[in-house]
């Protein structure tokens, strides 16, 4: 199979015997002249380039560069286009500047809100009843309590539910189910109760340990005071490892959390919790040293170990 020939680029081909076409009247002798550049004048010389400049050789040099002036026009058009339409990387300084944005024309919602918000599916309502001399149900007590496990084991005080043969719980959602004590922590007024009944996506709340509260340290109550609810109470820790005798002297409680945010009856047994929504305390008693059960700004709680303990689980 034969080959095509190749060709160097050093290489020049035979020449041949050049064939010279008819010119227009005046450029034969400059034609000739560039043929035959050892006897021409200088004038002759300047003719000949001129036509030559004229020719199809140079027309054809000329097709080619503005070809090539083209396509880098056409380069550059492109690549202008890429880094028009290429997403600027933010930088912090805009990232700031949205947030401050953000900030001037939308309300956000409090820290108390949010803690709220974050427990409330957590916090139920516990009603104690009894039997009349009739045998009809009458609700006896009302308070709060807090589920601490998923499977419907909840925390309240004691004597929410001491004496209530009889003791429903009312879930966030509104379902509502009989409950067992399953266990007493008398010295700290603390219950633990397994609901019978409980919604299909119930939540438990989750626990915080108390070992880095300080005074000052806000907090949220929720509950039921005097069955309304749920409601939210915001305040500060005022002080640790309080201790309390009730009003009717029965019962002095130690180690307690001393907080501002107001309770009342209903409030016990309810959490209360950081500003992350993470339980520190059950709820359990307030100070008024009128005979008048009303809130006058210091209320107690146990803390969370001790409530835990109850249920026989120390969380931390």
């Amino acid at each position: 199979m034969r080959r095509p020939a190749l060709y160097s680029s050093s290489s020049r081909r035979p020449s041949a015997a050049p064939v010279v076409q008819p010119a227009a009247s005046g450029a034969a002798p400059a034609a000739a002249a560039a043929l035959n550049p050892a006897g021409a004048t200088t004038a002759s010389r300047l003719a000949a380039a001129r036509s030559w400049l004229r020719g199809p050789a140079w027309r054809d040099h000329r097709l080619l560069w503005a070809v090539i002036a083209f396509l880098a026009l056409a380069m550059a058009l492109t690549q202008g286009l890429l880094l028009h339409h290429t997403p600027r990387v933010l930088t912090q300084k805009d990232i700031d500047a949205a947030v401050l944005k953000t900030l001037e024309t939308q309300t956000l919602p409090s820290a108390a809100s949010r803690a709220a918000e974050a427990i409330r599916p957590a916090v139920v309502r516990v009603m104690g009843f009894g039997l009349d001399k009739n045998g009809k149900e009458e609700q006896r007590s009302v308070g709060t309590g807090v589920v601490i496990v998923d499977k419907g084991i909840i925390l309240t005080n004691l004597h929410v539910v001491q004496g209530s043969p009889i003791i429903r719980i009312e879930f966030a959602d509104g379902l509502e189910s009989t409950a067992t004590v399953t266990g007493v922590q008398a010295e700290n007024d603390l219950a633990v109760l397994q609901a019978h009944k409980i919604p299909d996506d119930l939540s438990a709340a989750t626990m915080r340990s108390t070992a880095d509260l300080v005074p000052g340290d806000q907090v949220v109550a929720v509950g039921y005071p005097f069955g309304i609810g749920p409601s939210t109470s915001a305040g500060v820790i005022s002080g640790l490892k309080r201790s309390f005798r009730s009003p009717e002297g029965q019962q002095e409680m130690k180690n307690l959390i001393q907080f501002d945010a107001a309770a009342n009856p209903g409030n016990s047994g309810g959490p209360l919790v950081t500003m992350d929504g993470q339980v520190v305390g059950i709820v359990t008693a307030i100070y008024n040293p009128s005979s008048q059960r009303t809130f006058i700004g210091i209320g107690f709680a146990v803390p969370i170990e001790n409530a835990a303990s109850a249920v026989g689980v120390p969380p931390f």
